[in-house]
């Protein structure tokens, strides 16, 4: 461990202390201090922040394309890639301030496979029962990060399920990529009863309290797991908010949990689930949506004033569904998203 030094957030007045061998994020998550943040490896900005005091800072590895030279010499840091030498005062850019104190603090856990089955021809669905400690505190829409074993990294996964549950599972959606680090392990190694270390909750994906403002979700690909989390969490604590789940996929074979999602528009009041497909194959039963699924959300949406939106996926739809949503009337300060970084092997994480 190095020495520790204080780090003071404004304008929220929220104070911590960092070792220098840790990132000043991953502090400030295992002290409970609930930071905006997306991929934790340099790549989003989602938690570029501004040094207003203090300058000795060395930076991990990142991209140039979240904190350019010219910007990193103006003050601004990455905060999941920073290490502070000493006290600074950091000015929060992107922030939360009803969430900023809600953090709850990260754990490590061991969980055992309970099982691992596909949902499409190239997601997995991984339900794993949590061994030590028992319990694993999250919110609905978070994440955990799973060590890859014998390679001293990690990837990062949404739970879909909620923190109701009483029996230590997690569940999680998981796309396999051929060349994926952890996904191919997860698709040719991993069987009922394997050990997992895991280590969080991390994420800020999570459901806002408006009870007037209307929902709406964007998803793709395994970006079904944090909004089918918050989805269910709405169910279990009886929310009513109008709320509609637009979901893109290539074809029929990469739908996943359709028929809850359906069984959700009759129980769940004012749910709407709307499926789209991209690419239909020739001969496929489909009388449903077909096109880009941000294309679709444009043909049924023309005000979208007020209204919360939640946004998870590829890079590319994500990205696309920013642009549209404030064109809509989505004010940009509740357009909350998880845009999935694709890692050097091929993982999303």
């Amino acid at each position: 461990m190095g020495d520790k030094h204080q780090v003071r957030f404004e304008p929220v007045g929220v104070e911590i202390e960092v070792d220098e061998d840790q990132t000043i994020l991953r502090a400030a998550a295992e002290q409970g201090v609930m930071l905006m943040h997306g991929c934790k490896e340099g790549q989003c900005a989602a938690c570029k922040s501004f040094i207003l005091d203090g300058d000795d800072v060395e930076h991990d590895r990142y991209s140039t394309f979240a904190l350019p030279d010219f910007e990193k010499e103006e003050g601004f840091t990455l905060l999941c890639r920073a290490h502070a030498y000493e006290d600074l005062t950091i000015e929060l850019l992107n922030y939360d301030e009803e969430l900023i104190r809600s953090g709850l603090p990260i754990q490590e856990a061991v969980v055992e496979v309970v099982s691992n089955e596909h949902v499409t021809h190239d997601m997995r669905h991984l339900v794993v029962r949590l061994l030590e400690p028992s319990t694993l505190k999250f919110f609905p829409g978070q994440y955990v990060d799973f060590a890859v074993p014998g390679t001293g990294q990690t990837r990062s996964f949404s739970m879909a399920n909620t923190t109701t549950r009483d029996d230590g599972r997690l569940e999680f959606v998981i796309k396999v990529y051929p060349d994926g680090l952890f996904s191919r392990f997860l698709d040719t190694q991993v069987g009922v009863g394997d050990r997992l270390d895991i280590t969080g909750p991390f994420g800020v994906f999570t459901l806002r309290d408006s009870p007037n403002a209307r929902l709406v979700f964007i998803g793709g690909g395994a970006g079904m797991a944090p909004i089918l989390s918050l989805l269910r969490s709405m169910a279990e604590r009886g929310i009513e908010r109008e709320a509609t789940f637009y979901y893109g996929a290539r074809g029929r074979r990469d739908l996943c949990f359709d028929k809850e999602l359906r069984a959700l528009t009759e129980t769940l009041p004012g749910f709407r689930y709307i499926p789209a497909l991209s690419e239909p194959q020739e001969g496929e039963e489909w009388d449903g949506e077909v096109g880009l699924v941000t294309d679709v959300v444009r043909r049924h949406e023309s005000d979208l004033s007020g209204a919360d939106a939640y946004v998870c996926g590829p890079p590319p739809m994500v990205e696309a569904a920013v642009e549209l949503l404030p064109a809509l009337g989505v004010e940009d300060k509740r357009v909350f998203y998880d845009k999935f970084t694709t890692t050097g092997d091929g993982d999303e994480t």
